[in-house]
């Protein structure tokens, strides 16, 4: 198969997260795994060097960070810009698309957060009815 055929057919293709090979499941595992979504929610406050970035992560560790930095900019999330200092300074930011996603998904943790008192409940509940 030729290139021009691939493309082609890459173009004509619908995403289906729900399909086993779709490519879509990837990129929605890099954002709603629990780092992935930490650092989109983090760098919805501004672009961010490593370590100030891991600093608003709390918890995350250096190489997972580092995952999950590398996901998220190749998926075009995030981007790496290199300053020319010296030392070189180097910062994270969300790209457009990156911002788009995040608004959705930052949406969703500020109902989760404002939810919690119902699902503390909900939980005490369930755990109440499991031990009788």
């Amino acid at each position: 198969m030729s290139t021009t055929d691939e493309d082609r057919q890459a173009a004509e293709l619908t995403f289906n997260v729900l399909a086993k090979r779709c490519s879509s499941r990837p990129v929605l595992e890099h954002m709603t795994g629990k780092w992935g979504t930490l650092v989109i929610i983090g760098l919805r406050e501004g672009p961010a060097r490593f370590n100030e970035l891991r600093r608003r992560v709390d918890g995350v560790s250096e190489k997972m960070l580092s995952q999950t930095l590398h996901s998220l900019e190749r998926d075009g999330l995030v981007e790496r810009i290199v300053h020319s200092a010296i030392p070189p300074r180097v910062e994270y930011r969300m790209t457009p698309l990156g911002v788009r996603v995040t608004d959705k998904l930052a949406a969703l943790a500020e109902e989760l957060e404002a939810s919690m008192p119902e699902i503390i409940e909900a939980q005490s509940r369930y755990d109440a009815e499991q031990r009788a």
